[in-house]
């Protein structure tokens, strides 16, 4: 089948006009994610293998590589908010970049900073508890296992301590006060997203399990609501790109597309939502970004991942996990 079949197999003239304004984008990187996790074209089809090939040399991957440093590194902190070593690699991997030499270094550098004996040897339980933030964690062993490094004992450390540390409900929070006993949206969604990646590489059964809990934590929810009063929190159907560690409830079915349970029907609800959402040309809208603009005093960002109106990153997730919950040609908004 040609690039042209494949798109004519979309339900919907929205489907097919949005489809057509991301693969006309000029990043490799979410031209190569929707032909194989929109359109769900075979790996080995001319269009992927360039796209794939290309990757690299994108113009956003390519400034989140600049200015690398001989210890991996980019002249800051791997935690320097949004342009230290952790960040950049949660974008890289978000948009499926290879294990490359440079890529590799940088998770290097993350690792220094993950392992050292200055955040190991943070106290231990309170109340029988945890107080970590699981989000660094998290997002550190899900970059691992995508640059196939689940493995490493370094790696596998760190799915250990994600296991220890998990709260009862199914989740992890950081939360120093004694009373506080309810996991967090925000700490909770990168470790379900680790721990599903690596017990599927590894076949590690606590991870696996611990990934079903933290699962279970989110769709109990519904992926947005309290759990005590079933009412909607305003401020999770806000959707972004990228995330860093916040939740929004687009970031959180994308995670369920990749843990396999997206079309768990607690997820009906936040999947309603997300559809309401469409506009009428197919696209999504970003609900506003946690980062500045490059070149800000603080707090600034090496990308521009685009703060008004449609957004192609938050536009391709949106489709993304359509397709894996079967509804691309449903209901589009205005």
């Amino acid at each position: 089948m040609s690039l042209a079949d494949w798109l004519q197999s979309l339900a919907t003239a929205a489907d097919r006009a949005a489809v057509e304004w991301l693969l006309e984008f000029d990043e490799p990187a979410v031209r190569h994610l929707v032909l194989t996790e929109v359109l769900n074209m075979p790996a080995a089809s001319p269009e992927v293998v360039e796209a794939r090939d290309n990757v690299l040399d994108g113009p956003r991957v390519e400034r989140l590589l600049d200015g690398q440093h001989a210890d991996g590194g980019f002249g800051a902190s791997a935690y320097a908010k949004w342009h230290g070593t952790h960040w950049r690699l949660i974008a890289l991997t978000e948009l499926g970049v290879p294990a490359d030499d440079r890529v590799r270094a940088a998770y290097e550098h993350e690792l220094k900073w993950l392992r050292s004996p200055g955040r190991l040897g943070r106290a231990g339980p309170l109340d029988g508890r945890y107080r970590r933030c699981g989000s660094q964690e998290g997002a550190a062993l899900a970059i691992g296992v995508h640059l196939g490094m689940a493995a490493d004992e370094r790696v596998a450390a760190i799915a250990g301590d994600l296991v220890e540390w998990q709260w009862p409900d199914g989740g992890w929070n950081c939360d120093i006060r004694p009373e506080a006993s309810h996991s967090s949206f925000h700490e909770s969604l990168k470790p379900l997203w680790a721990l599903d990646a690596y017990a599927r590489a590894t076949a590690d059964r606590e991870a696996a399990d611990a990934a079903d809990r933290a699962a279970e934590f989110f769709l109990v929810h519904r992926l947005f609501r309290s759990e005590r009063t079933g009412e909607a929190y305003p401020k999770l159907l806000k959707v972004h790109f990228p995330t860093y560690w916040h939740y929004d409830f687009l970031d959180g079915l994308l995670v369920m597309t990749r843990a396999g349970r997206v079309r768990d029907p607690r997820a009906e609800d936040a999947l309603d939502r997300l559809e309401s959402q469409r506009l009428a040309d197919g696209r999504w809208r970003t609900g506003g970004r946690w980062w500045r603009p490059p070149g800000s005093k603080s707090a600034s960002e090496v990308v521009d991942w685009g703060s008004k109106g449609t957004n192609p990153f938050v536009t391709l997730n949106a489709l993304r996990v359509l397709r894996a919950a079967g509804r691309l040609g449903g209901t589009v908004g205005v």
